[in-house]
């Protein structure tokens, strides 16, 4: 979920951030068997692209920037603390937190920080996912310093006022009402839920209603006060930002954090194959997702899941050309009508993953929809050819390019690999590690962690001609006609 302020908005809101954050993760793992190959690109390669410089400060804080000599800068704060790092009873404070961090601060009222913003001609913004928080300012590069200490005033000096509490409270419990609103949103949940079931990743970002209404200044505190620490923080900018000067400001003005912190691994979420149906009739369209166990953000079969999720690809009834797209699902869905849309996800986080597909469909398909589905899952782990997985890559490294068109999206990029790898990835690397996947590859493993898995499914909407469990169990191993 997300917060801003731009032009005196106290509390926007951005349902789909997460969405793209979660579901479509563009990064890749840290160093493994292809070191060498990737040495020698960055040989090649290096003296072209933008380097990310990277300093720790004695309190374990990492400051992390590209300057590419840009007259405006992204510069923020990727916080290694999310709604994972919460438990049953304080569920929703992260994102609760998020809200109150423009509220004022002992320095700056509400007012004075939004009119602060507003004649600088910034942009402030800060969203909440399952495993980090990020604050983000954009800016002209000549108030990059101002920038830097305004997120820290935001995060160190916040006065999380009981008035602002109470006002807030109502604004994220329309914030739920509005996400429910949102089918896709909601069957993410449902999910995670069924997939994650009784850990901290089954919960929801935003927490239940009951503990928004009851969380109160204390369990803010406490959670800045457990999580908010210099080993957990990284400090990340792009644009035109000198990185000796960035170095300077995170001294002053991140100093003073604590370097000291209990644990740095979240708590374990094993997976189970499950389900949960929400039958409503009412509805014109069913909303289904399912997905097997994939892997955390480091491990080696990143790269082969990313490609085969791009093997799978993505359609909508917008698009033109469907029977001419390479997805072989799209194709289907296109000539048989199968569904409205549908779109692939691989969702990473530290130590565990979703890999699966959302569709949606109205009544009488659903059933063959989820076939050609399977079907396709099954032609990855025995069949799928060369010239497939050629495409793929291309496709999946152009959509990485597209994606870091910016200073914002860039800093973002830093930011997330900071956290997850402790070091940036250069492009070179990445596009390498997908070069050397072929589709031998993709089959091994696919085979691994598709092929005779038991799945976990959400289904929301008029869903009688979903196949029951374990019929949709079993066509996770055999190529049905």
């Amino acid at each position: 979920m997300a917060a801003s302020i731009r032009l005196f908005a106290s509390a926007g809101k951005c349902l789909l951030r997460r969405s793209l954050l979660e579901r479509n993760n563009l990064n890749i793992f840290t160093p493994g068997a292809h070191r060498l190959l990737t040495t020698q690109a960055a040989q090649q390669v290096a003296l072209n692209v933008p380097e990310t410089k990277v300093t720790s400060l004695e309190n374990g804080l990492r400051v992390a920037s590209e300057d590419s000599g840009l007259s405006t800068c992204t510069v923020g704060l990727w916080i290694d603390a999310g709604s994972r790092y919460e438990n049953e009873r304080n569920n929703g404070t992260a994102h609760f937190l998020e809200h109150m961090a423009f509220k004022g601060t002992r320095k700056r009222s509400q007012l004075d920080l939004e009119l602060e913003i507003e004649n600088m001609g910034a942009h402030l913004n800060a969203y909440t996912s399952r495993e980090q928080t990020v604050y983000y300012a954009k800016a002209f590069s000549k108030d990059l310093p101002r920038a830097v200490e305004i997120l820290a005033d935001i995060i160190q000096n916040s006065t999380l006022g009981e008035a602002e509490i109470e006002r807030e409270r109502g604004v994220i419990l329309r914030e739920m009402q509005e996400v429910e609103t949102n089918l896709q949103e909601v069957v993410f949940d449902y999910l995670h839920a069924t997939a994650y079931q009784s850990t901290a990743l089954g919960r929801t970002i935003l927490g239940p209603t009951e503990n928004i209404k009851t969380i109160n200044r204390g369990d803010l505190v406490e959670y800045i006060t457990s999580h908010y620490k210099g080993p957990r923080i990284v400090l990340a900018a792009a644009g035109g930002v000198a990185h000796n000067e960035l170095i300077d400001l995170a001294k002053y003005h991140f100093g003073k954090l604590l370097g000291r912190y209990d644990s740095d691994a979240p708590p374990a979420c094993p997976f189970t194959g499950s389900e949960i149906r929400v039958r409503d009739d009412k509805m014109p369209l069913a909303h289904i997702a399912v997905a097997v166990e994939a892997v955390g953000w480091s491990h080696p079969d990143t790269i082969p899941l990313m490609v085969a999720n791009t093997l799978i690809g993505n359609w909508d009834r917008s698009f033109g050309g469907g029977v001419n797209l390479s997805s072989k699902l799209a194709q289907m869905a296109c000539q048989g009508n199968l569904c409205h849309s549908f779109q692939s996800f691989n969702t990473c986080y530290t130590d565990t993953g979703l890999w699966g597909l959302y569709m949606v469909c109205e009544p009488a398909t659903i059933k063959d929809m989820m076939h050609f589905t399977q079907k396709e899952w099954m032609s990855l782990c025995t069949s799928v050819s060369e010239g497939e997985v050629a495409r793929a890559k291309n496709l999946l490294k152009t959509n990485m390019l597209l994606h870091l068109d910016g200073s914002t999206p860039i800093c973002e990029d830093i930011g997330r690999q900071m956290l997850c790898y402790s070091r940036r990835i250069p492009f070179h690397e990445l596009e390498t590690r997908i070069d050397a996947i072929d589709a031998t590859t993709i089959k091994d493993v696919c085979a691994k962690y598709i092929f005779n898995k038991a799945p976990a499914i959400a289904a929301v909407g008029p869903i009688e001609q979903l196949p029951d469990y374990n019929q949709i169990h079993s066509g996770m191993v055999w190529m049905r006609n």
